[in-house]
This record gives C-alpha cells, structure tokens and sequence, in this order.
C-alpha cells in the first residue's frame, strides 16, 4: 500500500526533477526519524522523514539536517547531496545515495579486514580537520555554542538517570572529570558522533559523512575525544573485537594536528569520550531490563561498560 509520505515523495521528485520512483524502501538501522531507499529512473536515493504525527524536533529534525548538509555542499567536506527539502510537516528530505560501506571495524560486522580499517581510520582523522576549519558564520539554526562543561552535563544527566550498578565507578570518574574541566578553545562545528560507522568509506577514501543528527558549535576536543574511544578494540570486551594494525590514539591526534598547535588537555576529553559511552550503554541496558526496549544483547554490554569507566579513569589519574 502506497503511504502518505510515499505519495508525496513520488510527486515532489517528478514535479521537480523529472525523477519517476520505481521502488519505495525502508532502509534498516535508523534511530532518528525514518530512512528510506528511493529508486528512480535518474538514480538512487536516500530519503530521511519525520514520522507521522511528529514534528521536526529534537532527534526528528530531519529540517535541520538538511540544513548542515545544504551549507557542507561548496565545501570540502564529504558530504551527501540533497536533492529536495520538504518543509511540510512531517518534513522530510531526499539526498544522494552514496556508494560505499559504513562499518566500525572494532564493532560491526562483517569484519573490515585490517590494513583496510587502519587506512580508513588515519583518513577520518586527516579529514575532520577540513570539517572543523569550515566557516560556520551564516550557518541558520546553529544552536548554542557547547563548551566543555556543557558537555559533560549533557553526559552527567544521562551517567546520572542510570542505576549505579549499572555504572559502577561511573561517579568517580565523573566527579573526576568535574573537578578539572579544562577551558574552552575556540569553538567550531562538530558532527556530535564522527565515526567510521558513520563515514561511507569508497575503499580506503571517506566518500560522505551521513547521519548528522546531533551537530553542533562546539570543542572539537569533544569530537576528537570521542574519535578515540573506537580506534581500540580492547575498549569494547565481550561486544566487540581487537583489530592489528589500528593506529594509535598519538598516530591519529598527530594526523589530526597535521604539524599545527597541539591541543591542550586531550586525555581529560578522551576520558570524557569513554564516560560518554558507558553512560549510553549503561541506558541503553537499564532500558532493556525495564523491558522498554527489549534486546538481549544489551546483556552483553556491562564488560564494556566497567572497561570504558576503568580506563577514563586510569586517564584522569595522570592528570588529576
């Protein structure tokens, strides 16, 4: 059966650009909004809506995605193409599909093959700095500009409405990471989540940075922090898998640099990297135990859960 926002995808798509859909299809693995495959006879693409009954609003603002994404097209950032922006509730927009694979070599199956994930990685990291040099003045619906210890409030609320068994050592390291918050540098903007998962990779060469849910003015320490915390498998005992040849966290940050100013106080945001996601394991397995969102999996994650807070707080004794 033909749906609401199919009908108006279809017509949108032939009225504007000539494009006959041939295939209307959800795409899997979606948590904001939804995500369809459209087949035309110009082409594929990737269409991202509100669901219905929903307005474009928080992780549903499928508007402001196409904003970022609308202001990256003359830059040199990898990024989708979007092709159409319908600003009718429940919004929706249609962007380039783009060749390629999105995987987490220390996460995600099926496994990426070693010299391959090491190649890929050290590029994400020569790339993020053309993201965080882009010129943000113009850009509409920025948001406030997040400072470290905005960050970590935003992190501190979620460690927080997390049974402390769940997290165990979860408040040290907060109270830890508090206690030293360092100052901010100036801010730029930051993807939120920047990632192999979320780079489409055309062999070893970023091809588009997808899934901007949750950008932001901010520290790119923040992003860079959170980088880190996927560039070692042993971060992740039971969930994931150690990968050879993955360069280190000093290979990646010198990347990063590429011969510029060192950045200051690093291991406080690699620390707050690894706080970052055991506080949203540790929701993620409270919410399956309440039976909100049953997984059986999530049973999976408290190894990695002890192993994030272990290390970031093993990170925050050398400079605390």
């Amino acid at each position: 059966m033909t749906t609401a926002l199919e009908q108006r995808v279809t017509e949108r798509l032939r009225s504007g650009h000539g494009l006959h859909v041939e295939s209307f299809d959800t795409l899997p693995g979606g948590h904001s909004g939804l995500t369809y495959r459209v087949r035309t006879d110009g082409g594929d693409y990737v269409v991202k809506a509100v669901p219905e009954g929903q307005r474009s609003i928080g992780r549903h603002d499928m508007l402001r995605q196409a904003t970022i994404l609308t202001a990256l097209a003359d830059t040199d950032v990898p990024v989708p193409r979007v092709l159409e922006i319908d600003r009718a509730e429940p919004a929706w927009f249609a962007m380039e599909l783009v060749a390629g694979e999105s995987l987490e070599p220390v996460l995600d199956d099926p496994p990426v093959p070693a010299e391959l994930a090491a190649a890929r990685m050290l590029r994400a990291a020569e790339i993020l700095p053309r993201l965080h040099r882009v010129e943000v003045t113009g850009i509409p619906d920025t948001g406030p500009v997040l400072s470290p210890a905005d960050e970590l409030a935003r992190w501190a609320k979620t460690l927080n409405a997390v049974p402390p068994e769940l997290v165990r050592g979860g408040q040290q390291l907060l109270d830890m990471l508090t206690a030293t918050v360092p100052d901010p540098v100036t801010p730029v903007l930051v993807h939120g989540d920047y990632r192999l998962g979320n780079i489409i990779s055309n062999a070893r060469e970023p091809a588009a940075l997808i899934d901007w849910e949750i950008w932001s003015i901010g520290d790119p320490r923040v992003e860079l922090g959170w980088f880190l915390v996927f560039a070692d498998g042993t971060n992740f005992p039971g969930v994931g898998r150690e990968v050879p040849g993955l360069p280190s966290a000093e290979t990646l940050v010198a990347a990063y640099l590429d011969g510029g100013p060192d950045l200051p106080d690093l291991t406080w945001f690699d620390a707050l990297g690894r706080l970052k996601m055991a506080a949203i394991m540790g929701h993620n397995l409270r919410r399956h135990r309440e039976g909100r969102h049953h997984d059986p999996d999530q049973e999976k994650l408290p190894a990695t859960i002890n192993r994030l807070i272990e290390t970031g707080t093993a990170l925050m004794a050398t400079i605390s």
